[in-house]
């Protein structure tokens, strides 16, 4: 049967099935409910497949309490019963400049997302075997189009907030581009006016062509280029490593799969989770709305050195206020969105040979994070080659 024409759960057994076929199967999981999902299916994929278990692999941050996910990853492992799990300590290395994103950046230069860089000791510790992410869930199961298509569909009553989200929504798109331009939440104080204006009608007119309906959006999802371009950046990783890396739920049929379904298209995040993945795992799992944060760990003080000794240069002045920029990087928590300016920086100073910072050094030679797992493991590249 051709993926297009299967229900979700089976476009995402299609999809893991070649990644468990080849051992070792390392699952990206923070323990958040994408990823629990990912893992939750692969884990009862392989056992009736009568194939090796998937390893759960984590990157955790002990210093960082918005990061920490234990006792969601606990629960989620103790449910599955999985006695392999690949746990990293990885510390400051995972710095947007640090030792391992400066290795990324002298293979590859610039990718996308910037931290794409931070699935590499999961991609080493999968070394010749496979890696299943999380990638793509929180576009398939946003809830804001759950709720506007319930309505549209009389399965929920409206609310008053709702009349201007369904009259924006019923728009032509040239009408939603103008409100949605208005309206862009992607304010980036570094930018000038002019460039703030053009990411404004870029991000407007890229919303406004989101399809009204259901049998359109499915497709539209799945050709989005976010998600194609984060596969590339991904991909890329992967074949340095010998790894083939899938991402499950932003498999080819997927989204339209779901949107088929109008228990599945009609309902919010947690309903599309608890009706694709059953009884696999628990509606605490399901439900729960905490999600963690991670900004701190990607700007550490191998960041903060390169922001000291930067002079503003490096930067394109015709949409980049470097003074703003700077005032942005001085902020306890700096804004994500920024650092794959800051990684720009890096290479522009590598290209011209004047990278001295500590992430540079350090890149070839970094010692392996420290590790912990259960049974036999995948082992790390430092293992490996050691």
């Amino acid at each position: 049967m051709p993926v297009t024409a299967l229900a979700p759960r089976g476009v995402l057994e299609a999809a893991m099935l070649p990644a468990l076929q080849r051992s070792p199967c390392l699952v990206s999981f923070s323990g958040g409910r994408d990823s629990s999902c990912v893992l939750a299916l692969a884990t009862d994929l392989a056992r009736r497949e009568r194939l090796p278990l998937p390893v759960p692999a984590t990157l955790r941050f002990p210093a960082l309490e918005e990061a920490d996910e234990t006792s969601w990853q606990e629960l989620v492992i103790a449910a599955l019963g999985l006695d392999d799990w690949v746990r990293l300590e990885p510390g400051d290395d995972l710095d947007a400049v640090g030792p391992v994103a400066v290795g990324v950046l002298r293979r590859h230069g610039l990718l996308w997302p910037f931290n794409a860089y931070v699935h590499q000791p999961l991609i080493e510790a999968a070394h010749g075997g496979s890696l299943l992410t999380g990638v793509g869930g929180d576009e398939l199961f946003e809830e804001e189009a759950g709720r506007i298509n319930a309505v549209l569909s009389r399965r929920a009553r409206p609310a008053p907030r709702d009349v201007l989200r369904l009259g924006l929504a019923a728009a032509p798109w040239r009408v939603r581009r103008v409100v949605f331009q208005r309206r862009c939440p992607l304010r980036l104080q570094w930018l000038h006016p002019a460039a703030q204006q053009a990411l404004d009608r870029v991000w407007a007119t890229d919303a406004a062509h989101e399809p009204r309906h259901l049998d359109g959006r499915g497709r539209w999802l799945e050709r989005h280029r976010s998600i194609r371009v984060a596969a590339r950046s991904f991909a890329a990783l992967a074949a340095d490593e010998d790894v083939l890396i899938a991402h499950p739920l932003a498999a080819r049929g997927l989204a339209s799969a779901i949107f088929r379904s109008p228990e599945l298209a009609y309902s919010n995040r947690a309903g599309r989770l608890k009706t694709v993945f059953g009884d696999l795992l628990s509606n605490e799992v399901y439900t729960r709305r905490s999600k963690a944060g991670f900004n701190r760990a990607f700007f550490t003080s191998t960041s903060r050195a390169l922001v000291e000794s930067w002079s503003g240069e490096e930067v394109d002045a015709e949409f980049v206020d470097a003074e703003a920029l700077r005032a942005v990087w001085h902020e306890d928590v700096p804004d994500g969105r920024s650092y794959m300016l800051l990684q720009s920086i890096w290479l522009a100073r590598a290209a011209s040979g004047r990278t001295t910072e500590a992430s540079s050094e350090a890149a070839s030679s970094r010692p392996p994070a420290t590790t912990t797992r259960g049974g036999d493991g995948a082992r790390t590249r430092a293992e490996r080659r050691g």
